[in-house]
């Protein structure tokens, strides 16, 4: 989404990138919007479901070349860890 690079490099459509935030929006609110679940998730609020990773790192601080080496700490699911690095 942000990059439009496929694994060999090449960069497909370049006007089409996104920005990050705009890739995590359409991940996540508008992912939960297209299913009609947006009451119970696409974000982190109180009611609804407690699904979300914690990153070694933060994306919006780490060169966009590097984010595919971000480890992902811990992941919960259900209101409950189901990961732990």
């Amino acid at each position: 989404m942000t990059m439009r690079r496929d694994p060999t490099g090449h960069v497909w459509g370049p006007a089409q990138r996104i920005t990050l935030t705009e890739a995590l929006r359409s991940a996540t609110l508008s992912g939960a919007h297209a299913s009609f679940e947006e009451h119970d998730k696409g974000s982190i609020e109180p009611g609804k479901l407690a699904d979300f990773a914690v990153l070694e790192q933060d994306p919006f601080t780490v060169d966009a070349e590097r984010w595919r080496e971000i480890k992902v700490e811990r992941t919960m699911l259900g209101g409950k860890w189901v990961y732990d690095s």
